[in-house]
């Protein structure tokens, strides 16, 4: 798997980001629980009023978790100067051996690839509130091949392929099971890939809009001109698409009229189940004082798992624009088995009976759901769908199944 070289000033960001995640973690668990005694105290009743403020509890109990909030703030204070002060060679010199043993259990070459993965799951949970109290494990939006960031291109054909990756994912994870789709379409076809490296956690159509600028900007710079332009995204990755080109459109960015074709995998276009659960979980526990606090803790997932909800794509009240010279292509995966030969139908028959890849149901990623508010459906052609059985949300990077669809989709 490609990696990027270690560094001792990304350490550094690591030790200072986790730091402060910490002492935000402790001193929210706090309030959890200083308002559960506060409930239980105050002999609250059972069921809570919507004006309800949370209880705070006060005299000796009250000042237990106001010091116990205070002296969180200042250890994190004091393990930011300790940072600050120290020198990289020598916080490099005392990681590097932790680092390339925990590399040298999960058999890796190097310590890069789980650090990002790592990274990259808790942006996906609380990318929002990284970027918001700029904690430096928030992931910076760029494209990056290789795992480093874009610097100019290996190759000049003008044929230009973009990954997008999901939720709580990075760019490095294109590559599944000895295989990346992005290189097979290289060798195959001559497109020149690049990836999209995000924070997922941040709400999609402000990643849509980001996304937008950034392609604008580095197309205006690219070495030769751009004869081809196809997206392919996975998971979130094809809502991020769909929201950049209607930010595109309204900014007339160039970009867009050059793209071809889009390419979404397992895209929850209609929304995913599981975060929809979720939300009516928040709200049982939210009806009582007692359940209440709990119920903070179920909140604690980011803006772009919300949105995941119902697939949203612009902000509230906006329908999403598209551009019609754009060919878009939908696959969809499924855990079931294959229907037998004779019992095979058509994608033009209903879909009710497939589940989905353990995820994204397969009407909503290919688009079927009817929901007019979210522009839905699509309405695309048999031609241009796709479900491939026996396989997960996951499994679809690494699967030479979909590789074909793809081969067969951009050889048109």
């Amino acid at each position: 798997m490609p990696s990027t070289p270690y560094s001792a000033h990304s350490e550094l960001n690591t030790l200072r980001g986790t730091s402060a995640l910490a002492i935000q973690a402790v001193q929210g668990i706090t309030d959890v629980v200083e308002e559960m005694h506060g409930a239980i105290s105050g002999l609250a009743l059972p069921i809570k009023s919507k004006d309800a403020k949370p209880k705070k509890t006060r005299g000796i109990t009250g000042m237990v978790y106001r010091s116990v909030r205070g002296i969180t703030g200042v250890v994190g204070w004091g393990v930011n100067r300790a940072l600050d002060a120290a020198e990289l060679p020598l916080v490099s010199q005392a990681l590097a051996p932790a680092a390339k043993q925990l590399a040298s259990k999960l058999k890796l070459k190097s310590a890069e690839p789980y650090r990002e993965t790592v990274r990259s799951a808790v942006n996906g949970v609380l990318g929002d509130s990284l970027a918001a109290t700029t904690n430096p494990l928030a992931i910076q939006m760029q494209f990056r091949q290789q795992g480093r960031a874009l610097e100019s291109a290996s190759k000049t054909n003008g044929k230009l392929l973009i990954l997008v990756h999901g939720l709580c994912m990075n760019d490095l994870q294109w590559h599944r099971d000895g295989h990346d789709h992005g290189a097979m379409l290289a060798g195959e076809l001559g497109y020149e890939p690049i990836y999209l490296h995000y924070n997922t956690g941040r709400m999609i159509h402000e990643n849509g809009a980001d996304f937008a600028e950034l392609l604008e900007n580095t197309l205006n710079n690219w070495p030769v001109a751009i004869t081809e332009l196809v997206i392919i995204g996975h998971s979130m990755g094809g809502l991020v698409i769909r929201s950049a080109c209607h930010h595109a459109l309204k900014a007339d960015h160039a970009w867009v009229k050059k793209l071809s074709k889009l390419i979404t995998l397992g895209s929850p276009h209609a929304g995913a189940p599981l975060e929809r659960a979720g939300r009516g979980v928040d709200e049982v526990l939210g009806v009582s004082p007692y359940t209440a606090p709990f119920a903070k803790l179920g909140l604690v997932r980011s803006a772009g798992i919300m949105n995941l909800r119902d697939g949203a794509v612009t902000p509230a009240g906006e329908l999403p624009a598209w551009p019609k010279h754009v060919r878009l292509y939908a696959l969809a995966c499924t855990k079931q088995k294959a229907p037998a030969p004779e019992k095979k139908t058509d994608l033009a028959a209903p879909l009710k009976r497939l589940l989905g890849d353990g995820l994204v149901p397969v009407k909503s990623a290919l688009a079927q759901e009817d929901k007019p508010k979210l522009g839905l459906p699509l309405k695309l052609p048999a031609s241009r769908q796709a479900v491939v059985y026996e396989m997960d949300h996951f499994q679809m990077l690494g699967s030479k199944a979909v590789a074909k669809h793809l081969l067969r989709w951009l050889k048109k």
